[in-house]
């Protein structure tokens, strides 16, 4: 029964939804583009929005006397009313409640409609917590004065189940034709639209649905491409009368895009930035910002212009579309165009750039100093840096030439290095290269090349190992301490300190790498050989303990049977080191290389040098001596002076000619 009082609250509910309405008057070509507008400027969707036409629009006669739509819009009050219910359950935040009131909670909702003289039905099945539809309001709706008979449990079928978004047969009703709906086609002078104008059914009639649209359209000639299905069934699901409403839509016509070059690489130096750790922290050094590539290497491809695809009009006609336009590849220095035409390649090992608006491939990279403006350098090609490499960092590369001081660093080439002021290890100071070392001075440092070092003034407590020659040239040119190893010569002015105190080792006529590899060797056998003495005495330990016994714990068993395992292994690992020992051992007995210590002035005291296996120490001063191997008498031995073999100068520099 319907009270005062329920009255009363449903008018306060009522009164507490308007007030929430907001509503905008909007100006435009069409109903749809003020709803469009309307939604934006209210923050709400298009679906939800109701509207009330303020003043018809009219297209006008050839643009003449064209009239905008004037409506006011205002959002559906049972949409507010279900998102304040969501927001006061706290069950959504409020940049989430358009789309979750539409997409987890939903009412469900039906549509009757009459279509010829079938009643016809629409269920959509609530989603979420929306509210069920009752069969009631169903049949309600359904029981017309001209219906003649539906079928009820059909209906609850449908309620229950829906109908798959579409609309199903469940009665029939007394139809009179006179009273159908009249669809009449509007379309714009451009021809790019085309709307109905449904006059609304009188009873008994036949509303519109979407079949009959279709006919109408059809019957205009507007082809069937260009209908809009959705906008053809949002019109038979909530029908708007004597109001034009858009269902068709000319296809656009979609221009082709011009030819461009995707780049492999960035092209703005400036975006490259330094890598960042998993733990989220920014290693400055690690910041190389040249960008290497390799002979072969795609740099570039030639996105090849496209075609436009033409559209038509709602009436079929012809709309042109722009065709893209080519461009021409612009190649710079050292790369080339690959075999089908569009792919840039680079033709060396170098530096990607875009200068000038074309791709160059550099092989030599010019940086004022290595610091922490340019992190650790790594370059396929040559780098020439103007000042010197500060502490603490690293650069690798194919050449490198430097005309500062390198502070304790590291620097890898697999070709040359040249350090134009020379090198201040610290004890920690690491170059290694291909070919051959240039510096003025080496200092504390670790040097290991293929072939050359050449220094200009002197070589001070450094552990340095050439494949070929070792060069001290200069006024002062000489050796103080350190570890020095050269399969061929080793020259110097001075070799050792006046004082002594800095003990100074040459090795010549020998392999280094062998010899430091063989020296590694023996150092591991010895200390697993101490190992397995260690092993086999706990292993003699259980074994007597287990004899006396007859039984060890459980704890000792396993123990036992490791021990065993580990043993086994350190034997294999024992002949194995054994083998390659022979076969070192063997390669320096039948090394050919002439190895000689040459002095052009004094060998101080507490100099030892070794010429193959042969050690010569030096106890008291020497002057202009040469010292070399006796194959006779299988010992070194000293004789007069000899200049240098290597007469090899420092290049003239590296360009990118």
């Amino acid at each position: 029964m319907v009270t005062l009082e329920k009255i009363r609250k449903d008018m306060k509910d009522f009164l507490a939804v308007d007030k929430q309405l907001q509503f905008v008057e909007v100006m435009a070509d069409s109903i749809g583009e003020a709803l469009e507008d309307a939604s934006v400027q209210l923050d709400v969707k298009p679906s939800t929005l109701q509207y009330e036409i303020v003043e018809k629009g009219s297209e006008g006669f050839m643009g003449l006397g064209k009239k905008p739509w004037k409506l006011k819009i205002y959002p559906d009050p049972a949409s507010i009313k279900k998102v304040k219910k969501l927001a006061s359950d706290g069950l959504f935040d409020d940049d989430e409640l358009d789309d979750a009131t539409e997409t987890q909670n939903r009412d469900g909702f039906f549509v009757v409609r009459h279509f010829k003289s079938d009643i016809m039905l629409k269920i959509i099945l609530p989603t979420g917590d929306g509210e069920q539809i009752d069969i009631k309001d169903v049949i309600s709706e359904v029981s017309r004065q001209d219906t003649i008979d539906f079928d009820e449990d059909l209906i609850k079928k449908y309620v229950k189940s829906g109908t798959d978004n579409e609309y199903k047969t469940i009665g029939q009703y007394r139809h009179i034709p006179a009273g159908d709906v009249i669809i009449g086609i509007e379309v714009t002078k451009d021809e790019m639209k085309a709307s109905v104008v449904v006059s609304p059914p009188s009873m008994s009639g036949s509303e519109a649905s979407a079949e009959m649209i279709k006919r109408a359209l059809q019957a205009q000639g507007i082809i069937e491409p260009c209908v809009d299905e959705k906008r053809v069934n949002e019109f038979v699901d909530r029908p708007v009368y004597n109001v034009p409403f858009d269902v068709a839509f000319a296809i656009q016509p979609v221009n082709g895009h011009d030819a461009y070059i995707s780049y492999n690489f960035e092209t703005d130096p400036k975006k490259i930035k330094a890598k960042v750790s998993d733990s989220g922290n920014i290693n400055y050094k690690d910041w190389n910002q040249i960008q290497n590539v390799i002979a072969g290497q795609p740099l570039a491809q030639k996105i090849l212009a496209e075609r436009g695809k033409g559209g038509k009009t709602v009436f079929g006609r012809y709309l042109e579309a722009t065709n893209g336009k080519d461009i021409q590849i612009q190649l710079g220095q050292n790369v080339s165009l690959d075999r089908d035409g569009v792919t840039i390649k680079a033709d060396i090992d170098g530096e990607v750039m875009l200068i000038n608006g074309k791709i160059t491939v550099e092989p030599v990279k010019y940086l004022d100093s290595v610091n922490v403006k340019t992190g650790d350098v790594k370059f396929v090609g040559t780098v020439i840096i103007k000042g010197s490499v500060e502490e603490g960092y690293k650069v690798e590369a194919t050449n490198i030439e430097i005309n500062g001081i390198v502070d304790k660093s590291r620097l890898e080439a697999t070709g040359n290095i040249i350090v134009r002021q020379g090198i201040f290890g610290k004890g920690e100071g690491y170059v290694k290269a291909g070919k051959s070392l240039w510096a003025k001075f080496i200092n504390d440092t670790t040097v290991e090349v293929e072939e050359n070092v050449i220094v200009y003034d002197s070589i001070v407590n450094s552990n340095i190992t050439a494949m070929k020659n070792i060069v001290v040239k200069g006024k002062k040119a000489q050796i103080i301490g350190g570890h020095l190893l050269a399969t061929q010569e080793i020259c110097a002015r001075k070799i050792g300190s006046p004082g002594g105190g800095a003990e100074t080792i040459l090795e010549v006529g020998i392999d280094p790498r062998a010899k430091k590899r063989l020296e590694e060797l023996q150092t591991m056998q010895a200390r697993s050989t101490k190992d397995f003495e260690n092993i086999d005495l706990d292993i003699k330990n259980l074994e007597q303990q287990k004899k006396l016994r007859k039984k060890l714990p459980h704890e000792k068993e396993e123990k036992l049977r490791l021990l065993k395992e580990k043993c086994d292994q350190i034997t294999i690992d024992l002949e194995q080191m054994t083998k390659e020992i022979d076969s070192i051992q063997k390669h320096l007995k039948e090394l050919k290389a002439v190895g000689k210590v040459k002095c052009e002035d004094t060998i101080y005291s507490d100099v030892k040098i070794y010429v193959r296996d042969a050690c010569d120490e030096f106890k008291m001063e020497c002057k202009k001596v040469t010292v070399f191997y006796d194959d006779v008498n299988k010992l070194s031995k000293r004789g007069p002076y000899e200049p240098p073999s290597l007469q090899e100068d420092e290049p003239d520099g590296y360009s990118s000619n």
